[in-house]
């Protein structure tokens, strides 16, 4: 009698511990967030993965993108809650009219951090397209016309002396797409996310011109929401800024040391849950990791310097401002900027 009123309590407590997990799941926050499946977008899997999500009262999804500009608009449409992406002009001008803001940094490029590259196909490279001086003249390959790759590749222009409007530039709506464009060598050149650039150049298919941090420091993505939600769900923003900087903080405490780039003791842990995601090898994942800000801090300089740009492009409709695109109560600015 005295083990099957042990077993009996046993199966009690079993069974009442299930009812509350259950319980705690029913009772989580739905949060869509929408990303692209990148080294870069570490941070967030990282917080899935480790609880930090659930351990905030949310049951967090990860909606992949396959471009930067639908994730904005797909933040504006109530499609996904937060997006923690590359910043681009549909971002800029969603903002501008009032239906998006900027609550936090993410990925900041860098020298010794990659995370965006241009390429050569090989045909390109072996007739002459071997460095950024020599774009004039080519096609290049970007997911959208002002996408955030659209910037990088005009930032790296300008350093060079390279007039943009000698550039061909191809739209092709996908890093998928921009991979076979380049490989296949039906255009000249291509601007990669690392995770893109990294079986192309495993393959040799491909031509390294330049890693875009390593020539001009510049923010990549940030994470935004709806003016709405940072309006009338503040504790909402709280909260997954605060798991996403602890998420960030993983990060960068595998992949930097004293600053610059190092795997640290739990560069594995974090490599493999980076891997559910991204189709790369440990190797490959530990090659392309970017610098992501354990703080989330932004680069305003650069959020200004990349609204003039598109504004000088007639990409933004409207006049648009810092104080539109940024939500202060949220951004913390990262210093000097």
């Amino acid at each position: 009698m005295h083990k099957a009123a042990q077993w009996f309590g046993r199966s009690v407590l079993f069974a009442a511990t299930v009812m509350m997990a259950g319980s705690a799941a029913v009772g989580a926050e739905p949060l869509k967030i929408g990303l692209l499946l990148t080294v870069t977008s570490g941070p967030v899997f990282i917080a899935k993965e480790k609880g930090l999500f659930a351990a905030e009262g949310f049951d967090a999804e990860i909606v992949p993108f396959d471009a930067g500009q639908p994730v904005a608009v797909a933040a504006v449409s109530g499609a996904i809650d937060f997006g923690v992406a590359g910043v681009t002009s549909a971002l800029y001008t969603l903002a501008g009219e009032g239906a998006l803001k900027i609550v936090g940094g993410s990925t900041y490029d860098r020298p010794g951090f990659h995370a965006a590259g241009v390429l050569a196909s090989s045909r390109a490279y072996g007739d002459g397209l071997t460095s950024l001086k020599s774009l004039g003249g080519h096609s290049v390959a970007l997911t959208q016309i002002g996408s955030t790759y659209h910037y990088a590749l005009a930032i790296l222009a300008e350093k060079f002396g390279v007039d943009m409007k000698t550039i061909r530039a191809v739209p092709v709506q996908s890093f998928a797409n921009v991979a076979s464009a380049v490989s296949g060598g039906t255009v000249d050149a291509g601007v990669f996310t690392t995770t893109g650039a990294a079986p192309l150049l495993a393959q040799g298919s491909a031509k390294l011109l330049a890693w875009v941090g390593e020539e001009v420091p510049w923010q990549v993505s940030a994470a935004w929401t709806a003016t709405k939600t940072a309006n009338e769900r503040g504790d909402t923003v709280v909260r997954f800024l605060r798991a996403l900087r602890k998420g960030s903080e993983a990060y960068n405490a595998a992949f930097v040391q004293d600053g610059v780039r190092k795997d640290g003791p739990t560069a594995p842990e974090i490599v493999a849950i980076i891997r559910k995601y991204v189709k790369l090898s440990d190797e490959q994942v530990r090659d392309n990791a970017g610098y992501a800000d354990p703080e989330l801090r932004l680069d305003v300089k650069d959020v200004q310097r990349q609204i003039d740009w598109y504004r000088s492009q007639g990409m933004l409709k409207g006049e648009v401002t810092l104080d539109q695109v940024l939500d202060r109560r949220y951004v913390v600015a990262l210093p000097g900027t």
